[in-house]
């Protein structure tokens, strides 16, 4: 994310010296402070107002913004990486007066409008990731609310699997959105609510409408809380969590954690980054982005000893994050780019020896968290508001979980037959066990299901071409890609269509793919960023609470703000 000059930091949509996201680490953090006492972690958020990622307010009363949001996924991501025998993990304030006041209101009124959107999207991410710890990695989230545990506050504490909320006659919950701000709770507040927690709808109705909120005894009656408790008895409920939580994951693993390193970029350039694993070519002209990722050089590890000595520099997981860096630098600092074209190089058996790992060693640790974070990966390229499209070409290497984004993509375009540039090679396209159920999309379905639902005969005749070299024709007659195109005409046809691409409303783009993208059944996920995206991009856009007279703008000056009064 580009973080301003300090001169003109005004609104977010300035541009200037590229803010690192994987460049943090619990040394550096500004806002949250992680201790540890045997197996569980204690991770206390006490942002520094002073500290805020833009120009223009103060972080008071633990409110956050994209910066703090930033080192919360790091924590989480380090927790499971590098310390995968923590069992319980306790979210608490380390602010007198608050838990977390929620989103920084005076960032979301200076704000511009794409920024929100992303801020609240990754959001979303974060609380989801951290919502799937204690199912992937058995690792328990607990949140201690003690004093103002407001908006966005509350939604964090929703994503964790138990919540505590004091019972001292001050320390309250709310989602106070509707009546203070005109807006909505961001992160997915109102779905857990009702999906998650199960609160009766009158309830959560008058629960979004109440500015102040509830306290204990209220919120322990309609089920907003887990468990309620007075300063004197909170250290016995704790432990009693931790005790009975922690007896979840095995401590006679031995579980040793791999440390997270900064990213290395080779190239970085207005038109071109380079990583390790990959390269992302930038055509400011066709609005377009090209991520190619390349082949491991050498077949995959023998050993689990040979895996772990690697540490992150092993290829699975420095490619997931390289790609998910790439994925949200376009996402954030490249509104502009409109397309990603996904390509891959290399020796396609050195892909399959490595997606072969995540059959062999699917009871060990590690391999299991690199499972699950491509899984992750994939899902922010599903909810990325870009055109996807996979070129399969001659060189390319989609082998098992690479061939995840030939389905993820909106099309698929493969070649035909030889081609002379790359010395009479044909395009090939091997699957393997990976893509039939590792890496689900926030719809619950593998990216197959989802492709072919309705069509199970289909699924059955692809699984029928497990570890074969499929080519062009056959993977056109299995339904596998959208076009193949022979030498003559591809180039020709891949351009026509970045050109059509790029003469649409991207507006109507994103609509489109987006409501095209997730058939199937409804989940808590989907529901959430469903919603989300058909708020954010219509009550963020309403005068009633971003015009000059709006709720936002008007927030901490004393007066309320103007609502226009039709119903639309």
């Amino acid at each position: 994310i580009r973080r301003p000059p300090r001169s003109t930091r005004k609104e977010s949509s300035a541009a200037s010296d590229v803010y690192k996201r994987q460049e943090t680490y619990p040394e550096i953090y500004n806002h949250w402070e992680l201790k540890f006492e045997k197996n569980t972690a204690f991770l206390i958020m006490k942002v520094d107002e002073d500290k805020g990622f833009f120009e223009g307010y103060k972080l008071k009363l633990n409110s956050y913004d994209i910066g703090v949001d930033i080192e919360l996924s790091d924590a989480v991501q380090r927790l499971r990486f590098e310390h995968p025998q923590i069992s319980s993990i306790i979210i608490k304030s380390g602010n007198e007066k608050a838990f977390c006041a929620g989103a920084n209101i005076k960032m979301l009124a200076s704000s511009d409008h794409a920024h929100k959107v992303n801020f609240c999207k990754f959001t979303n991410e974060t609380r989801n990731f951290l919502e799937n710890s204690s199912k992937e990695a058995s690792q328990f989230f607990i949140c201690l609310v003690e004093g103002v545990c407001a908006g966005g506050g509350y939604e964090l504490a929703l994503a964790c699997d138990h919540i505590i909320l004091l019972d001292d006659g001050s320390s309250s919950i709310s989602l106070p959105e509707v009546p203070l701000l005109a807006v909505l709770p961001g992160t997915g507040g109102l779905t857990r609510l009702t999906d998650k927690r199960k609160i009766r709808r009158d309830l959560a109705d008058v629960f979004c409408t109440m500015e102040e909120g509830v306290k204990a005894k209220k919120a322990k009656e309609w089920r907003l809380v887990d468990t309620i408790t007075k300063k004197t008895s909170l250290n016995d409920e704790l432990n009693s969590l931790i005790k009975n939580k922690s007896c979840n994951k095995n401590q006679n693993e031995n579980l040793v954690g791999v440390q997270l390193n900064n990213l290395q970029k080779t190239t970085v350039s207005n038109e071109e980054i380079t990583y390790s694993t990959l390269s992302v070519q930038i055509d400011r002209e066709k609005k377009s982005a090209t991520i190619t990722i390349n082949a491991p050089l050498e077949d995959a590890p023998e050993n689990l000893s040979e895996i772990l000595s690697q540490g992150d520099d092993f290829w699975l997981l420095k490619c997931a994050r390289e790609l998910d860096d790439t994925i949200l630098n376009l996402r954030f600092n490249e509104l502009e780019i409109g397309i990603i074209v996904f390509k891959t190089s290399g020796e396609i058996s050195k892909v399959l020896s490595y997606d072969k790992l995540f059959e062999t060693y699917k009871n060990f640790w590690l391999m299991n968290e690199i499972s699950y974070f491509w899984t992750r990966v994939f899902k922010r390229i599903d909810l990325t508001s870009r055109t996807l499209i996979t070129l399969i070409e001659p060189n390319s290497c989609y082998a098992g979980f690479l061939s995840e984004l030939i389905f993820a993509a909106d099309r698929s375009y493969m070649a035909e037959g030889e081609f002379e540039e790359y010395d009479n090679k044909k395009a090939t396209i091997i699957l393997s066990k990976s893509n039939f159920g590792i890496f689900l999309m926030s719809n619950n379905m593998s990216r197959l299901d989802t492709r072919f639902i309705g069509l199970p005969e289909q699924i059955l005749l692809v699984k029928q071409n497990l570890e074969k070299q499929i080519l062009a024709e056959e993977a056109n007659d299995l339904g596998l890609i959208t076009f193949m195109f022979d030498d003559i005409d591809w180039e020709d046809e891949i351009r026509i269509f970045l050109e059509e691409r790029s003469s649409f409303s991207p507006d109507s783009m994103v609509g489109m793919e987006s409501n095209l993208r997730f058939p199937g059944k409804e989940t808590m996920e989907t529901k959430i960023f469903g919603r989300l995206s058909a708020w954010q991009n219509w009550i963020f856009q309403r005068p009633s609470a971003v015009g000059e007279n709006g709720a936002l703008k008007k927030y901490g000056t004393g007066n309320k703000g103007q609502y226009t009064k039709e119903r639309t």
